[in-house]
């Protein structure tokens, strides 16, 4: 009755949402650093473009998405034809999927890597090679050696989530030059806004490859998690198939709204930028100083080692009104992700850290 390969897949497990918590321990305060989120939340004039369009979500959103392609081209100096929108990006990893890979051909991803490029391909029947991290990145020389005549797909998280590192240019151009030009390679960068770093490969400026798509978000730096949105960009030939697989009024009226209005607000971008550099450097400082090992970053978040149960730390960071995420279904035990917060909420992670850990 039910296909075989939904019976094995182990599905995404999101990070705990606030309301959740307050039912389930009675607190009233409590922090969430555990969805890469943007703690300043939306953009006012996102939130005011939102309320702009209320009155209009009883007709149906407009199905190409028009002025809001239009703007995007005209910021990313694209044709509208380069551009594809979604349903955030796991919506975009599905179609990729269906567009490009045949039931009896595969993908390859790292093995620590977003869980939705597994997940999703699993969903899709597809078979997915995993290659392991190589001090915490991916390393593209053990993915090419796993290519083999049925690969059609390769993600690459860049920066990966969960561990924050980053795949340099001069790595990627090497990489990308040596493969065969049926193989699409999908460079996902939902963390770009945040990067700090002189060699980090854009992706738009490989995608006259006519291989390679790259994903970019609205969950992120532009704080609309709530509303899903995202968008690919590639060659338009590309992105002309993608067309073909997906489904009419994928991006509700509001996100369109909201996203349209919050490419608009560079001011709100500037300051989310610097407020996640800053609190990075003071995790950075607050965690060297405890003893506490971590992986370097280019992200709106970090990846240290406890030195305990992970799963036990996050339980007890939970009593204390603090949300992280525990790296369990990462396969890495004693590992916590915590996203970069407010200066008030990072210093309240590091005091409720310190308590746990002692």
């Amino acid at each position: 009755m039910v296909r075989k390969n939904i019976l094995n897949i182990k599905p995404y497990v999101a990070g705990r949402p606030i309301e959740e918590i307050k039912r389930q321990l009675g607190l009233r305060d409590i922090i969430k650093l555990a969805s890469n989120e943007n703690p300043l939340g939306p953009s006012p004039k996102a939130v005011e473009a939102i309320r702009k369009s209320l009155r209009k979500i009883n007709r149906y959103p407009d199905s190409q998405c028009y002025y809001l392609k239009k703007k995007l081209s005209r910021l990313l100096n694209l044709k509208p034809a380069n551009i594809i929108l979604g349903n955030g990006s796991d919506e975009l990893i599905d179609i990729i999927i269906k567009t490009f890979v045949e039931e009896d051909e595969n993908i390859i991803t790292a093995d620590t890597t977003f869980l939705e490029y597994g997940i999703i391909s699993a969903v899709n029947g597809r078979r997915i090679i995993t290659v392991p991290l190589r001090y915490f990145k991916y390393d593209l020389d053990a993915i090419r050696k796993k290519i083999d005549k049925k690969t059609r797909l390769i993600f690459i998280s860049n920066p990966n989530n969960p561990t924050g590192t980053y795949v340099t240019k001069p790595e990627f151009e090497d990489f990308i030059g040596s493969l065969p030009p049926d193989i699409v390679v999908v460079l996902d960068e939902a963390y770009d806004a945040f990067i700090d770093v002189d060699d980090f490969p854009n992706g738009q400026g490989y995608i006259k490859n006519k291989n390679v798509v790259v994903l970019k978000t609205f969950s992120k730096a532009y704080g609309l998690a709530g509303l899903r949105a995202g968008y690919a960009i590639g060659d338009a030939g590309l992105i002309s198939y993608m067309e073909k697989a997906r489904q009419p009024f994928n991006v509700n009226m509001l996100a369109q709204a909201a996203a349209s209005a919050a490419l608009d607000d560079k001011k709100f971008l500037r300051k989310t930028r610097k407020l996640i550099l800053e609190g990075k450097n003071y995790l950075y400082d607050r965690l060297a100083q405890s003893g506490i090992a971590y992986v370097p970053s280019v992200a709106n978040f970090i990846l240290f080692d406890s030195g305990k149960d992970g799963l036990a730390v996050f339980n007890r960071m939970l009593r204390h009104g603090v949300i992280v995420r525990d790296m369990e279904q990462y396969g890495l035990k004693n590992f916590i992700r915590v996203t970069i917060g407010t200066k008030k909420e990072n210093a309240r992670f590091i005091k409720v850290l310190k308590k746990v850990l002692r």
